[in-house]
């Protein structure tokens, strides 16, 4: 069980990196367009609302895909590590999460929210 809601979050991301590998390939692509455009640097929150659409349109009108905000920090940094010509490439600020207790509560989905429709 993780004792730092780092490990926490971090934990949740790998088990959603493996169960959602179209993810990494779709960031993978949008960064690499980015860069080819003359981006030096470019935010991961703007790729991840960019994967969260490209998910939905190809849908039914409901959402079951669920990308969670405390991931881009994860894939940021393991993006920037698995491609050193990225380095630098999105800005990432100190996680603190490693200051905190772990949460130990489950993972929110998009079916534990009722929505007005």
């Amino acid at each position: 069980m993780s004792d730092t809601r780092y490990e926490e979050m971090r934990t949740q991301c790998e088990a959603f990196h493996q169960q959602h590998p179209e993810v990494w390939e779709m960031l993978k692509r949008f960064s690499a367009e980015m860069k080819g455009k003359g981006f030096k640097h470019y935010s991961i929150n703007g790729l991840f609302e960019r994967i969260r659409w490209e998910k939905d349109i190809g849908g039914d009108g409901e959402t079951q895909f669920k990308l969670n905000n405390n991931y881009r920090a994860f894939y940021a940094r393991r993006f920037m590590r698995m491609y050193p010509e990225y380095e630098g490439f999105f800005r990432t600020r100190e996680q603190v999460s490693n200051d905190s207790d772990a949460t130990k509560l489950p993972e929110l989905t998009p079916q534990d929210y009722d929505y007005v429709r």
